[in-house]
């Protein structure tokens, strides 16, 4: 009788369990073994396996006529296509790059700074949503995260600049080469920005990191490999090269070990309140946005262009601050309107 019972008796189903590990999420043995036979398609970015290696994804940001500036579809195409790649087993690298002259200039000042659209992280209605602001900013910061939190390691080859929001995406990279003559950093930290991924301190440490937030400098490749934040800095005509031997020996390793790895590595970062710093930056970045000085900047952007408010910005001249940046708004709201 009892064995008649235990015969009749249904085995519970077997739950479908995703791993998790604080921002990882690791696929499960239903998943293995698959790959895409099909690329996505996207409007401000390509990927692709590689011709000669398909274990490595290639990441193209593929604006080139605006130096791969970010604007609202970059984030979430990143995070797509970065889960695009970590859903492929045959994927084992992801190789980011820019096309044209550069990695990536940041976000896209032409749109973000110059125009007059009331946008979530540029408000020009009073008063500023602080929430609102950072509701929008901590998504992007979070599509830019995928690349760390990725289970596959992904690497940044920078040429030309990787500048601002650029920055971002290349620190968020686990590793980094970088042309010898190519530049990185966040220059809005002078005014009208915080990187929002704050990824500096932790790959170069807190005296550079200062240096760099406190100036808005940027750094050449030379000079990022000796502070220990690339990997390699190489002659342009060799960063190719560079980068795919450098992929290709890591792509060689199991999946599951370059995953466990990586996990060991980042979980230091995540102990050390690298989320809790994000989240701080991210705030902050919304007030320098609306404060009197992100304001001013915004109003210059608008009055006399994009660029000669960046050429203020990065010339070292005193950015106009507290009062004197509010009485510079009014008068520019004036001629332009906006007061009435």
């Amino acid at each position: 009788m009892l064995a008649s019972r235990a015969r009749n008796r249904r085995t519970p189903p077997t739950p479908r369990v995703v791993q998790r590990h604080r921002g990882y999420h690791l696929p499960d043995d239903t998943t293995t073994h698959r790959r895409h036979n099909t690329m996505p398609s996207y409007s401000t970015l390509r990927i692709d396996k590689d011709a000669t290696n398909p274990r490595i994804a290639r990441l193209l940001l593929n604006r080139p006529e605006r130096l791969n500036a970010i604007n609202d579809e970059t984030p979430r195409e990143i995070r797509a296509a970065v889960q695009w790649a970590n859903a492929d087993d045959e994927v084992h690298v992801i190789l980011v790059e820019g096309a044209g002259k550069g990695f990536c200039g940041g976000y896209d000042l032409q749109h973000f700074g110059e125009s007059d659209i009331d946008h979530p992280c540029q408000q020009e209605r009073a008063p500023w949503d602080p929430m609102v602001d950072y509701a929008f900013m901590k998504r992007n910061t979070e599509d830019f995260m995928t690349l760390w939190k990725s289970p596959k390691p992904t690497i940044a080859k920078v040429h030309g600049y990787a500048a601002a929001g650029g920055s971002d995406i290349a620190l968020c990279c686990d590793l980094l080469v970088m042309a010898d003559d190519a530049r990185i950093g966040y220059m809005p930290t002078r005014v009208w920005g915080c990187p929002t991924t704050a990824m500096w301190t932790y790959r170069i440490g807190p005296t550079r990191a200062k240096q760099l937030m406190f100036t808005g400098d940027t750094i050449d490749g030379k000079t990022a490999a000796s502070w220990g934040l690339a990997n390699e800095a190489v002659p342009g005509a060799e960063l190719e090269a560079t980068v795919m031997k450098l992929a290709s020996r890591i792509a060689g390793v199991p999946r599951s070990h370059l995953a466990m790895h990586k996990m060991v590595v980042n979980q230091v970062l995540l102990t050390m309140g690298l989320e809790q710093s994000q989240q701080m930056a991210t705030v902050f970045d919304g007030i320098t946005r609306h404060n009197p000085e992100g304001l001013w900047f915004r109003r210059h952007a608008q009055a006399e262009g994009f660029k000669s408010a960046v050429q203020w910005r990065d010339s070292g001249k005193p950015i106009p601050e507290g009062d004197e940046a509010r009485a510079l708004i009014r008068e520019m709201d004036e001629r332009s309107g906006r007061a009435s």
